[in-house]
């Protein structure tokens, strides 16, 4: 007999139900923002029942009315904009970091490593405090350079980019050392194709953190026309533009369909460089 047979197939479908209605559980939330946001004022304000849940007729017209009454269309323009530029430098930065830390040897490295790690142990908001003070001396206030600077680089991006690179065998390197490569023409030609899931799962990461960052934003503008999706979200739920739930979850749901997207086409290289991501020294 195999000794290395897999589990029963009851056990199999049992732990597939479980997955599936797992996931669906999370899918449940959206499901709702988005089927409110096809109903009338009068239907989304109605008693839930099982009849209630569904539009009676979809109401399209609500996704227009968010970007006309909200303004949609210039904050998602700021969004777009400081999300793909801080996506673009932060895994730059973090991936000539973490290549640093996992190839090169120089004095002071395991104690600069120890201090990035430092930098993780804290929440963020307490750094935002001195990010504020000198963002102010900078002239970065209200403006959307202030949104990108803070997060040019990370603790995690980091170590995310340095354990990814370390298992790459050092004979590769060594090799193109020989053959008189500068550093960067080593990182460009051998560590960035070997470490290519990663960088894709951590500028899914990047751009995912950007396109949702709320506190820092609201800290850093005062103009609306600097805002981002998640303050006009925020002011819209609030009632300052406007009062209608189905056009509320109509501007929620252009604000995650673009998260959605990024991650679909992109899922695969985000699973690979997450499982072939370790810690080890």
């Amino acid at each position: 007999m195999n000794a290395h047979r897999g589990p029963a197939l009851p056990a199999r479908l049992i732990v597939h139900a479980l997955v599936w209605g797992l996931a669906l559980t999370m899918l449940v939330p959206f499901l709702w923002m988005v089927l409110t946001s096809l109903k009338t004022d009068a239907e989304a304000t109605a008693p839930l029942s099982a009849a209630s849940l569904l539009p009676s007729r979809p109401v399209f017209e609500n996704y227009p009315r968010a970007f006309e009454e909200a303004g949609l269309a210039r904050v998602y323009r700021n969004s777009l904009i400081v999300a793909t530029v801080t996506t673009l430098l932060a895994v730059s930065h973090n991936a000539l970091a973490g290549y640093a830390f996992a190839k090169l040897r120089f004095r002071g490295r395991r104690l600069l490593l120890a201090c990035v790690v430092a930098t993780m142990l804290l929440p963020i908001q307490c750094y935002f405090l001195f990010a504020y003070v000198f963002a102010g001396r900078l002239g970065l206030v209200d403006n959307l350079q202030a949104m990108i600077v803070p997060f040019l680089a990370s603790g995690f991006g980091i170590l995310f980019m340095r354990q990814a690179i370390q298992g790459i065998p050092e004979d590769l390197f060594d090799a193109g050392r020989l053959d008189g490569m500068r550093e960067l023409d080593l990182f460009w030609t051998i560590a960035r194709p070997a470490a290519w899931p990663a960088i894709a799962a951590l500028a899914i990461i990047s751009f995912v953190n950007a396109w949702n960052a709320f506190f820092w934003p609201l800290i850093v503008t005062d103009s609306p026309e600097h805002r981002t999706l998640p303050l006009a979200i925020a002011e819209l739920s609030a009632g300052v533009y406007v009062q209608s739930w189905p056009v509320q979850m109509a501007a929620a749901t252009l604000m995650v369909l673009p998260l959605i997207g990024v991650f679909f086409l992109c899922q695969r290289a985000f699973v690979r460089g997450l499982t072939s991501t370790g810690l080890k020294e």
